[in-house]
C-alpha cells in the first residue's frame, strides 16, 4: 500500500504543481497500474517502511515553482530508470512509463537545470585553469547574488507595507 500511495502522491504533486490535471493523466487508471506494479515489486514487504520515504520528504523542502521543477524532473528520471529493467510486455508498465515520459517532457527545463548542478559538482576546483576562470567570473557571480538578494528584500519590504499585521 505504501508504494502505491507514494507513487500516486508524487505524480499528483507533479500534475497539480504544473497544471497537468487534464485528461492526459488518468489517475484512476494509473492507480490500477501502480497496484499491479506494486505486486511485481512486492512492495508490501515489511522493509519498505524502513528509513522513511525517499522522495516525498525531499519534496517538502523545495517550495518555489522553479525549484520544484528541478527536483521533480530528477525524481521522474529516477522512476524511469527504475522501470528500465521491468517487463515492458505488461501494458501497465508501458502505461506508467509513457505517463512518466510525458511528465518528464513537461519538466524539461528542470532536467537541464539539474544537469547544470551535476556539472558544477564535477568541476575540478584544484585545477589551475578552472581556478583562473572562476576568479575571472567572481565579480559577475557576486553581482548576480546581489541582484537576487536585493530583489528578495524589495519583495519583503513591499509585502510589509501591504500587510496590515
Amino acid at each position: 500500500m505504501a508504494f502505491q500511495t507514494y507513487c500516486l502522491f508524487v505524480l499528483s504533486v507533479i500534475m497539480i504543481s504544473f497544471g497537468h490535471v487534464e485528461n492526459r493523466l488518468n489517475l484512476l487508471q494509473l492507480q490500477n497500474d501502480i497496484d499491479k506494479l506494486k505486486a511485481d515489486f512486492n512492495s508490501s514487504h515489511s522493509d519498505v517502511a524502513d528509513g522513511g520515504p525517499i522522495f516525498t520528504e525531499k519534496l517538502s523542502s523545495w517550495t518555489e515553482r522553479n525549484e520544484k521543477r528541478i527536483i521533480l524532473s530528477q525524481i521522474i528520471s529516477m522512476y524511469l530508470k527504475m522501470l528500465e529493467n521491468t517487463d515492458k510486455s505488461k501494458s501497465y508498465v508501458r502505461n506508467i512509463t509513457e505517463e512518466l515520459y510525458t511528465l518528464k517532457e513537461s519538466l524539461s527545463d528542470g532536467s537541464k537545470k539539474m544537469e547544470d548542478l551535476k556539472d558544477l559538482t564535477k568541476l575540478q576546483m584544484s585545477d589551475l585553469k578552472i581556478q583562473r576562470k572562476a576568479v575571472n567570473e567572481l565579480f559577475i557571480v557576486l553581482q548576480k547574488l546581489g541582484d537576487t538578494s536585493s530583489s528578495q528584500k524589495r519583495k519583503r519590504s513591499q509585502f510589509q507595507r501591504l500587510c496590515k499585521c
